[in-house]
C-alpha cells in the first residue's frame, strides 16, 4: 500500500475510526502511554491521559486560548507528541463528552469565583 493510498483510506473513515487508527499508530511512539483512560479514581473519572492526572478537556481548554502543540509540550515536558495525538484524538471522536466537561470545569470555577 502507498502512502497516498492510506492517505485516501484514512479520509473515508468515521472520526471515530480514524481515533481507533491514530491510537494503534501511536502506541509504537511511546513505549511509556497507552493512551487515553477512564478510572473513576483519577479525576473523577474523566478521559485522561494515561498515567497522568491530565484530563483531555484540559488540552482542549488549552487549544482554545491558543495554546499550540509546541506550547503544550513545553508546559508538559513529561508528554510526548503521542501523547498529544491521543489527546487530539479522543477529543474528536468523543466531542460531546468533552464539551459536558468544559461546561462542568466552567460551572465549577463561576461556584468558586
Amino acid at each position: 500500500m502507498t502512502l497516498q493510498e492510506l492517505q485516501t483510506q484514512l479520509h473515508a473513515l468515521t472520526p471515530i475510526e480514524r481515533a481507533n487508527a491514530l491510537q494503534i499508530l501511536t502506541q509504537g511512539l511511546s513505549s511509556h502511554s497507552q493512551g487515553i483512560v477512564k478510572r473513576l479514581d483519577v479525576m473523577g473519572g474523566d478521559a485522561c491521559i494515561a498515567n497522568t492526572r491530565l484530563p483531555v478537556w484540559l488540552f482542549v481548554s488549552l487549544r482554545t486560548q491558543g495554546a499550540t502543540d509546541a506550547d503544550l509540550l513545553k508546559a508538559y515536558s513529561h508528554l510526548t507528541a503521542a501523547d498529544l495525538v491521543n489527546v487530539w484524538a479522543y477529543a474528536d471522536a468523543h466531542p460531546e463528552e468533552i464539551a459536558i466537561a468544559l461546561q462542568e470545569q466552567e460551572n465549577a470555577m463561576q461556584e468558586d469565583g
